[in-house]
């Protein structure tokens, strides 16, 4: 039978709020391995050169097509095997970002390849470099468009990251797990998780609509600046 007295006893158990800390920063470490991973993978891919290009493919094909758990699972059993030994945080976060990584990858590639081409030819014209354009004119005006999918994309990384209990990261899944081997409620104290994982998430979402409407705002005035550029040289034309 349910019993609420052990539903709320849990709910503000410091032992499974200690656990959604270690998930959110769990999942934010994660995360910026993936941007960091995710960013070089997507200019690697985007490369003419093929001994960029080749390796990036091949990362983002490994990475997405074999499951999360199992590479937590090789990169914390099966490194040490080549004398790389890892504890159980750095590999959590190693195996969440280099996964993550290549889906962000396809995420950034889709975002550069959105700037209008004119973009390119522009900063040419002004003699910049390949890679000042991508890093001074390009990256800024593909964040603005793949910032939704990545903030979907942390939403999804802070239930995944449940996974790392596999390995034994002590964070709220398993810590809700060995309170049910120690209390037999199972239904209570996976309901409270639940809400944990839900507190989680909905205030991410929170902060995400912040950041894309501060995007949005930041970006309004950068097209007026450009639409009176443009009439002030019609002008001088006609003149």
């Amino acid at each position: 039978m349910w019993n609420w007295t052990t539903f709320f006893h849990y709910l503000q158990s410091f032992y499974l709020v200690r656990g959604a800390l270690v998930t959110l920063g769990l999942s934010v470490a994660a995360m910026l391995l993936g941007l960091v991973c995710g960013l070089v993978a997507a200019l690697m891919r985007l490369s003419s050169n093929r001994f960029a290009s080749g390796p990036a493919r091949f990362y983002i094909w490994a990475m997405r097509g074999t499951p999360v758990l199992v590479q937590l699972i090789v990169i914390y059993t099966g490194l040490p095997q080549f004398g790389l030994r890892l504890d159980v945080l750095s590999s959590a976060i190693l195996g969440l970002g280099l996964n993550e990584g290549a889906y962000l990858a396809e995420i950034f590639r889709a975002g550069i390849l959105a700037v209008p081409k004119g973009q390119f030819e522009a900063a040419q014209a002004l003699g910049l470099s390949r890679g000042r354009t991508m890093r001074l004119v390009v990256v800024p005006q593909a964040l603005r468009i793949v910032v939704p999918p990545i903030g979907n994309t942390f939403n999804s990384l802070m239930k995944t990251s449940s996974l790392a209990s596999v390995i034994s990261m002590d964070e709220l899944l398993r810590r809700t797990e060995m309170l049910i081997q120690a209390q037999f409620r199972v239904l209570e104290i996976f309901s409270v998780a639940a809400l944990y994982y839900l507190l989680l998430t909905t205030l991410w979402g929170f902060v995400q609509r912040w950041i894309e409407q501060r995007l949005a705002r930041a970006e309004a005035p950068g097209r007026d600046a450009v639409h009176e550029t443009d009439a002030l040289t019609l002008s001088q034309d006609s003149a």
